[in-house]
């Protein structure tokens, strides 16, 4: 082959690359229609964060299964934080990941579209490792003020997904993760709510979604009160009048009270 032909040869070559990758940087546009670009849009972002657990036995397994599939089909999620605090990213912050399926929080329904996805190495029955937990609060400083997304919006699988799911289990110190600025939590002194108060008001206006009222009440307690107990006990009211009442002081994005089902 001579010189001249080799040249020329790279050169086809590299004009074929160039081409493909610009081609690969442009958005699809709808062939019914011209197409007269607007520079005014974003991309569609998360509006909350949703915290899970692997239930499996180790951070190398639960990589295969979050780039590949479980017993359920395929599934995925943004990060993976191991037990010694190593953060990994699988999928990209502005990508679905499909790490939530069916579930409801407050008025958003499609939760994937919605929401980063969180998955800590853990098999459901041990406690989360502090090295694990910090590397957690640093991810959440990080999404939540790069995505603008607000800090108390920091849930769990089985806040949005309660008659399927019971992660992170009882035993996340959400308590910790409030005190670094990051979801939900009663403050001390508690107060009695007033005359009238509707507790299931306040715990749809949280985010729950009542149309199971027992499996709801299992998720409010296993996030709030470290038990799974299906029905209302003691001290409930004051702990969701509180968390009523900084939902509604918050300056904006809460949710809107909406009224409660009738009782079952």
């Amino acid at each position: 082959m001579t010189s001249a032909l080799h040249r020329s040869l790279r050169a086809a070559a590299l004009s074929s690359i160039l081409f493909a990758a610009g081609c690969a940087s442009v958005p699809p546009h709808n062939p019914l229609a011209q197409w007269h670009p607007s520079p005014n849009y974003n991309q569609r972002r998360a509006q909350l964060i949703v915290l899970h657990h692997t239930q499996q036995d180790s951070v190398e397994r639960s990589l295969q299964t979050l780039r590949t599939r479980n017993s359920q089909g395929q599934v995925s999620a943004h990060y993976l934080i191991g037990d010694d605090g190593r953060i990994f990213q699988l999928v990209a912050d502005d990508q679905r990941a499909w790490h939530a399926g069916a579930g409801r929080w407050g008025d958003i329904s499609d939760l994937n579209s919605a929401s980063i996805g969180i998955e800590l190495d853990n098999d459901g029955t041990e406690p989360f490792s502090d090295a694990q937990i910090d590397s957690l609060i640093r991810l959440l400083a990080d999404l939540t003020k790069r995505l603008s997304i607000p800090p108390y919006l920091v849930v769990a699988h089985g806040d949005i997904a309660p008659t399927r799911k019971t992660d992170p289990s009882v035993l996340f110190p959400w308590q910790r993760l409030a005190q670094a600025g990051y979801g939900l939590w009663p403050r001390a002194p508690l107060s009695a709510p007033p005359p009238g108060f509707d507790a299931w008001a306040a715990l749809r206006l949280i985010g729950y979604d009542l149309r199971e009222p027992g499996a709801a009440l299992a998720s409010f307690h296993r996030h709030f009160r470290g038990n799974e107990a299906r029905e209302w006990q003691a001290g409930d009211a004051e702990i969701l009048y509180d968390l009523q009442r900084q939902l509604v002081a918050l300056p904006d994005g809460a949710p809107t009270p909406l009224p409660a089902p009738p009782l079952r």
